[in-house]
């Protein structure tokens, strides 16, 4: 007797069983140079030197950039980076972090 092997039923996700995707966004102030938006992006995000100054570009022209678009947990965690990141040195009037933001993609 031989046996029979039934295809296996493949579900197709639908809109409303996709993970939802959020962005990170970077908001401007005047309290953060160029350098630091690029040094900080290189170092958290492992952006390349000509991406992470066309990022402090728009978020100096635009007054936000989107540096990460994934899944909620690791946006809120790239976010908080942000926020951690410290003052600039190189602007004695930066007291702290730049601001940051998620929201849905």
């Amino acid at each position: 007797m031989g046996s029979v092997v039934a295809d296996p039923v493949v579900k197709k996700r639908n809109e409303d069983q996709r993970t939802p995707i959020f962005n990170v966004v970077l908001l401007d102030d005047d309290d953060h140079s160029y350098e630091y938006v690029m040094e900080m992006l290189q170092a958290l995000f492992a952006c390349s030197q000509a991406a992470s100054w066309n990022h402090a570009v728009e978020v100096g022209t635009t007054g936000r950039t989107i540096v990460m678009t994934c899944e909620l947990s690791l946006a809120e965690f790239g976010r908080d980076q942000i926020l951690a990141y410290g003052a600039d040195p190189r602007m004695p009037r930066s007291l702290g972090s730049m601001s940051a933001i998620v929201e849905p993609a």
